[in-house]
């Protein structure tokens, strides 16, 4: 990876290290039965040519630091790639929304990976968008999940950012979350929220509670962050109330969560809603690459 494309990366909050292995393992994919025996067939190895990446449908757009970066690996100069738009922007059918220039043969042969990599982040940034603005003016935020695709977490994780949306835990080890696995094996909440305490006293702390029962004896053994898990609008509502005069409690809603419930669920008072469709679910957004005319 070039220092340029690092640079690139690292100023829009990705990891260059990160991204050189998925756009290597991406890359290396597509090659892996010998080199584009279509492209090698058809194309002059002389030709050099530009094509627009482009907006067929209308969305938000993520991941073009990422597509320099595929086409970096495949052998085209950064130089030659023009973003024109940064993430996180709406953009309607028909925008341009990069241009790519250098050896034909080595932009086609990117092609599919550069819109593997826009169509896919891009469609997360797109959902994540229609549930901001669903929420739009409630003071509830939409957050994502650990449901995300081996080894694409952390450019998932960026286009939920995007699209506005807000990240959860990146692994395992920057926070704890407490589930009713842990809760059983520990011997009730107040026990593993004491277990945890000991253990990681700096780590954020959230529990997962499937009643309002479970709430009530979490925030007793102080709780500040509670995730309600599948419980309807009415015990929401019941949950939230046990922490007035708690500021510092925060609630988040998960389970079963539909894009036209989110005002509904948000009016509870819960300060997150948990949605992991955003990184397992989201139709990819279509774009695709043209080549300019000659001349």
């Amino acid at each position: 990876m070039s220092p340029e494309v690092a640079r690139l990366l690292a100023a829009a909050g990705l990891d260059p290290e990160d991204t050189a292995r998925v756009v290597d393992a991406a890359l290396a994919e597509d090659l892996a039965w010998g080199p584009d025996v279509t492209t090698a067939a058809t194309i002059d190895p002389s030709a050099s040519a530009s094509a627009d990446v482009v907006a067929r449908a209308g969305g938000v757009v993520a991941g073009l630091p990422v597509a320099v970066a595929v086409a970096d690996a495949a052998g085209l100069a950064a130089a030659g790639c023009r973003v024109h738009l940064p993430d996180g922007s709406r953009v309607a059918p028909g925008t341009v929304v990069a241009t790519i220039s250098g050896p034909l043969v080595e932009l086609l042969t990117a092609e599919r990976t550069v819109l593997n990599v826009l169509t896919h982040l891009s469609g997360i940034a797109t959902a994540t968008a229609e549930w901001v603005d669903a929420l739009e003016g409630t003071g509830c935020a939409v957050r994502d999940t650990r449901k995300t695709l081996p080894g694409l977490r952390r450019l998932e994780k960026y286009a939920v950012r995007c699209g506005g949306g807000v990240n959860h835990r990146m692994g395992l080890g920057d926070a704890a979350l407490l589930k009713d696995n842990h809760v059983l094996a520990a011997g009730g909440i107040a026990a593993a929220i004491a277990l945890v305490r000991r253990a990681a006293p700096a780590a954020p702390l959230e529990v997962e509670c499937d009643t309002v029962a479970e709430v009530a004896e979490a925030l007793d053994a102080g709780a500040t962050f509670v995730l309600l898990d599948n419980m309807d609008p009415t015990d929401m509502r019941a949950a939230v109330a046990l922490a007035a005069g708690r500021p510092e409690v925060r609630f988040e809603a998960s389970g079963g969560l539909t894009l036209d419930r989110a005002r509904e669920v948000a009016a509870t008072g819960v300060h997150y809603l948990a949605v992991g469709a955003l990184t397992h679910s989201s139709p990819a957004l279509d774009l695709g690459l043209d080549l300019r005319p000659e001349g």
